[in-house]
């Protein structure tokens, strides 16, 4: 018999790591006492007209908006010897049914190591009902929790699994409405947010002109500045609004059009090629983005790890982007665990998205967020080097996904 045969199952270990059990948990965080009182004249964000607003009797402010509902949602993959890994996403009321039912029972009992076959696998099991949607974001919760696994077995961080640092700390974005309080915090690239919908006509792209305008001023000439649209415009209105902001030398205007519009990304790119073109996150799997990237339609891709199918799909996209000579940017990944890991080993990936949501006059150090995942100083981040994605989230935070 072969000496590799004849090991005990104690000696081989890693080789062969069974899943035991996939929850779905929602956490509850605890509030941090903060000694810093927010300024008073902090500026609330206000929220971008989605493709619902076009119709006037539906809310802009997003937590009143249709369709961001369902709460966070986390799933926690264990393995016979104990280990755990984390994942979490959104839209918990509709993911939880189809991890519960579907993507769970074929994954529990198999190898917790085999990330590209549990992917895999899943992706096949969701083709009859669509593997894009919620059944791409139940995908992203499970493949995260499980390289948060499979980095924790191993006793690495997730990047060294992906091939080690590609730099010693990671350049970020912030996106807030608070320019003057993120550049106090020592950013030096800014991402506002979009105040216009197609259907307001030219009071809107008046308005949205007025609101990049100030935003140059404020961050000066030598700044990054982007602009968020969040699908709030039709192709007509996006080539007016990119015609008129030609001025104010933008680094992307982000997400202009509906995931499907790949032939009115190529109309934009096409009509006003002096203004880049950044879209992603509102795409699922790596099908969507292979449209962008062989027809040029963008020029900065956006996966969101927790809806794109997770970290296993993020490296796929990657890898076509890269290939094409396009970048990879990650939505608010400079907020997210797995995303400070990709974006610190990924070469072409070194700029990440900070979502600034505490009020100005706080430091982001005192803000309430998740122990073991670091925020930005002074505009750079260095990721925990802790096994897995570096969560230190003490368990009796999580409770079990209400079930209505």
């Amino acid at each position: 018999m072969p000496a590799a045969a004849a090991r005990p199952h104690s000696q081989v270990g890693l080789l062969l790591m069974k899943i035991v059990s996939v929850e779905c948990l929602k956490l509850t965080l605890p509030p941090l006492a903060r000694p810093t009182a927010p300024r008073p004249n902090a500026k609330s964000k206000r929220g971008n007209p989605r493709p619902i607003n076009k119709y006037p009797d539906m809310p802009r402010e997003r937590s009143k908006m249709p369709g961001d509902v369902g709460g966070e949602v986390w799933v926690r993959v264990t393995a016979e010897n104990g280990t755990f890994g984390l994942g979490h996403s959104h839209w918990g009321d509709f993911v939880e049914p189809l991890v519960r039912l579907l993507y769970a029972p074929m994954i529990v009992g198999r190898d917790a190591m085999a990330t590209e076959l549990l992917g895999d696998m899943m992706w096949r099991a969701s083709q009859r009902f669509g593997p894009e949607g919620i059944s791409s974001l139940a995908r992203s919760v499970i493949d995260l929790a499980l390289w948060d696994l499979k980095g924790k077995l191993l006793k690495i961080p997730v990047y060294n699994l992906l091939g080690g640092p590609s730099r010693p700390q990671l350049d970020c974005y912030v996106t807030t409405a608070d320019l003057d309080w993120a550049m106090e915090l020592g950013f030096r690239a800014f991402k506002i947010g979009n105040l216009a919908h197609y259907e307001d006509g030219i009071a809107g792209l008046n308005e949205l002109e007025d609101s990049v305008a100030a935003a140059r001023e404020t961050v000066g000439p030598g700044a990054e500045l982007m602009l968020n649209t969040v699908m709030g415009y039709n192709v007509e209105f996006a080539i007016r609004v990119l015609d008129r902001l030609r001025p104010y030398n933008l680094r992307w205007v982000e997400e202009p059009l509906m995931p499907y519009d790949t032939d009115g990304l190529c109309a934009l790119k096409r009509a006003v090629p002096t203004i880049p073109l950044a879209t992603g996150e509102d795409h699922h799997g790596r099908h969507a983005y292979k449209q962008l990237v062989d027809r040029h339609a963008v020029d900065i891709l956006q996966p969101d790890l927790r809806w794109c199918g997770g970290l296993s799909e993020a490296l796929k996209i990657y890898a076509m982007a890269e290939t094409a000579g396009l970048v990879t940017i990650l939505h608010a990944g400079a907020g997210l665990a797995a995303g400070q890991h990709f974006c610190m080993a990924m070469p072409e990936a070194g700029l990440a998205e900070y979502v600034m949501f505490s009020p100005a006059g706080v430091p982001l150090a005192e803000v309430t967020r998740l122990p073991g995942l670091p925020v930005p100083r002074d505009g750079k981040l260095v990721p925990s080097d802790a096994p897995g994605f570096g969560f230190d989230i003490p368990p009796e935070w999580f409770g079990a996904w209400p079930r209505a």
